[in-house]
């Protein structure tokens, strides 16, 4: 029963957090990109949210359950499908949408997991988020943060190698998890950071 208590807890306090966020998924207040960049990532984001709105008419839901991320033209799709020709059909989308550098998929087809394990899952995000919060070294609210069948996928910028070493660090540490994917990228890297 505490165990419960816990967890609806945890998973209160989870969304009650009020965080801003710009298109991609990083708080704007926090987010090393231009506001260029930001616009671009933003418009990816919304041409693939209307393909899915207007390629699925018989499956309307998918515009909410199917959840897109873009960081420097880079995107991550997350949710859940039917059947795994839908997966694919996103997977395609995604790659066919203007100015894609790459695309990580995390889209589970349901019927693969259960009431049990998305709770664990939510339990993971939810103690993998709060050691974000804390850690003094991370600025938390630069990821976003996704875990599918107790596997952590992890989106979002880096100041430095360093706080990317930590974020993912902090994720190993979490009971239960089975691998953590991280698509961590240093503001370094971004595409208009190079000269």
């Amino acid at each position: 029963m505490k165990k419960l208590i816990s967890l609806f807890l945890i998973v209160f306090l989870y969304s009650c957090s009020n965080t801003q966020k710009f298109g991609a998924g990083v708080d704007i207040s926090y987010d090393p990109r231009s506001i260029g960049m930001i616009i671009d990532d933003t418009i990816m984001q919304k041409k693939l949210s209307n393909k899915i709105f207007f390629n699925f008419p018989t499956q309307k839901k998918y515009y909410i359950l199917v959840s897109s991320e873009v960081i420097d033209g880079r995107i991550f799709i997350s949710g859940k499908v039917d059947d795994p020709e839908d997966k694919i059909k996103i997977t395609k989308m995604a790659w066919e949408t203007q100015g894609v550098r790459s695309v990580e998929n995390a889209i589970t087809i349901k019927g693969q997991t259960n009431f049990k394990s998305t709770a664990k899952d939510i339990l993971i995000t939810s103690q993998l988020r709060s050691a974000l919060i804390f850690n003094k070294n991370i600025k938390s609210r630069n990821y976003s943060l996704e875990t599918v069948n107790k596997n952590i996928y992890i989106f979002g910028i880096a100041i430095d190698e360093e706080e990317k070493k930590e974020v993912i660090n902090e994720a190993n540490k979490i009971f239960e998890v089975e691998s953590v994917v991280p698509s961590i990228y240093l503001i370094s890297e971004l595409s208009r950071n190079k000269n």
